[in-house]
């Protein structure tokens, strides 16, 4: 196993940064697996996955997620609870005491790249002194080839400094708890710390590219992405729980990537070299690609419940969270693009799962709708458990992904618009949420007829074929689809009474109108005039 002492004439990790502990660079699965196992970071599973618990944050903490005000970047960021501003002074001490929390202990680096492309991809180096998060980073990005010399001349254009079990001092740090996500584009680091979620380093890096790629002519996406044999490319954006996963991972097509990619002058490029699926109730019939993945070696498990003695895992268990996940490269999925690239988008997918039951399953977007809608992200969840809710609840995220957007999200909006009408794409609204009434009263469109309707809409089956003009949304709504009766598609006469159908359907074209009210200032008025009619 190789691990190296720092010693002054090796090349600094991270600026200030002089371990005083073993520093172990770029190594392999299989002795990252030891040093965790060594260390009771987690433990094997039956199949070979490495299993860990990641309590108490079992997910993202977006209140705990900061951008230093600089001058250099200040006048560009969408401020406010998106992006929220610490000072450069707090960040000079927060970095300080990252830095010597870290360097007290032995650190895992890693040298990976964010960004398919070679002609722009971003090298970043993750400093952790946790064996399993280098993993999780060496599955999640794009492995540079092993050769000694490459990794000698390596770069980073980032670093993330990532300190897990350091709590900041909001008093100390300027920041809302003991946990902390803060990127400084002045100084091209990324400190993370008070939380062993590790999507969090994931996300920050998503957040950068979403930062840097805009200022080069390339849109970044929060979305999956794949390719037919005839070299067709379909992206996919939707919120979690609208089928972007499972529509994507269509057998009959190939995967480029499945969350996050960019869209230059040569097409769709994916910006990871892995996948982090949530495993919650995965069956081994219902997506056995990926439920393979959690059977095998190298692949991290996230807070997936394990029996003691055999050590089968029960991804039906939700103890730990709902929010269960499986890391891995993206070569354990058998029919992916290993380049990571793609052409332009032939098919640009909007999916939503409206659980107020009133969107028409599938829409043909003009460019202005396709723009108001990007911009709306919209999707429904369903009543939760919480105490007097008894209705669906609509969920707004500009652009599919406000979480990880710096840029006031108008400017990604502008792009798209422009890549649709120069490449000619179609762009279509595929609502994956109930039909015949709301949740509680509906039920939810079937899973054969959204499938066989993304085929039509990618094998170019509804560009020509009849449509109506939906009265409320103004939307185009075709009337047929192969393997989908005429009577799915118009939403309003599933429902058993047409009025209360109407009075819905006004209540969310409402709700659209209201959210969309922030970024009127962002966009032409024929923007502004392709949403809802009523």
């Amino acid at each position: 196993m190789a691990a190296n002492t720092y010693t002054e004439t090796e090349p600094q990790l991270a600026p200030g940064l002089a371990p005083t502990e073993k520093v172990y660079h770029n190594l392999q699965p299989a002795a990252l697996y030891e040093i965790a196992i060594r260390a009771e970071e987690g433990q094997v599973a039956y199949g070979g996955a490495f299993c860990t618990i990641t309590t108490p944050h079992t997910g993202r903490s977006p209140k705990d997620k900061f951008i230093v005000r600089e001058a250099g970047s200040a006048d560009d960021i969408w401020w406010g609870k998106v992006n929220q501003p610490i000072s450069p002074d707090r960040w000079k001490v927060l970095r300080a005491d990252v830095l010597a929390h870290l360097g007290s202990q032995p650190l895992h680096v890693q040298d990976l790249f964010a960004g398919a492309d070679p002609a722009v991809r971003v090298p970043v180096r993750f400093i952790t002194p946790n064996a399993w998060h280098a993993l999780f980073v060496r599955n999640m990005f794009i492995r540079p080839p092993p050769q000694p010399k490459q990794l000698a001349d390596f770069e980073p254009g980032f670093t993330v400094l990532h300190a897990p079990e350091m709590e900041a001092d909001p008093n100390r740090h300027g920041t809302n708890s003991s946990t902390f996500i803060v990127v400084n584009f002045a100084e091209r680091t990324v400190l993370i710390g008070g939380t062993r979620y590790a999507g969090e380093m994931k996300k920050s890096i998503f957040t950068i590219l979403n930062y840097l790629y805009p200022k080069q002519g390339i849109l970044s996406m929060h979305c999956s992405a794949n390719r037919g044999d005839n070299g067709d490319v379909a992206v996919f954006f939707g919120l979690s729980g609208t089928g972007k996963t499972t529509l994507s991972a269509d057998p009959s097509r190939s995967l480029i990537g499945d969350d996050e990619h960019g869209w230059g002058d040569n097409g769709v490029f994916n910006f990871e070299g892995g996948c982090y699926a949530k495993v919650i109730r995965l069956s081994r019939e219902g997506e056995p690609e990926i439920f393979a993945t959690t059977e095998r070696f190298g692949t991290i498990l996230e807070n997936v419940v394990v029996d003691p003695d055999s050590r089968i895992i029960d991804l039906d268990d939700d103890t730990h969270t709902e929010n269960t996940r499986a890391s891995y490269p993206i070569h354990f999925i058998p029919n992916h693009v290993s380049s990571g690239l793609g052409g332009h988008p032939k098919n640009v997918v909007f999916l939503t799962a409206d659980a107020f039951g009133v969107l028409p399953p599938v829409s043909k977007l003009t460019l202005h709708q396709a723009m108001y809608h990007f911009l709306s992200g919209y999707t429904a969840k369903v009543a939760g458990t919480e105490r007097g809710v008894t209705e669906p609840r609509a969920t707004f995220s500009a652009c599919f992904g406000a979480p990880f957007l710096p840029l006031p999200p108008g400017e990604y909006a502008k792009m798209l618009g422009e890549r649709l009408a120069r490449h000619g794409a179609q762009c279509w609204l595929i609502n994956t949420g109930w039909t015949g009434g709301a949740y509680g009263a509906g039920h939810r469109i079937s899973l054969a007829h959204t499938r066989a309707i993304v085929a039509a809409a990618l094998d170019g089956s509804l560009l020509d074929g009849p449509t109506r003009t939906d009265p409320v949304f103004g939307l185009t709504v075709p009337t047929s689809a192969p393997g989908v009766p005429n009577d799915v598609l118009d939403p309003r006469g599933t429902w058993p009474d047409g009025a209360v159908y109407d009075a819905q359907a006004k209540k969310l074209a409402d709700m659209f109108r209201a959210n969309f009210a922030a970024f009127e200032d962002q966009v032409t008025p024929e923007v502004i005039e392709a949403g809802p009619h009523a």
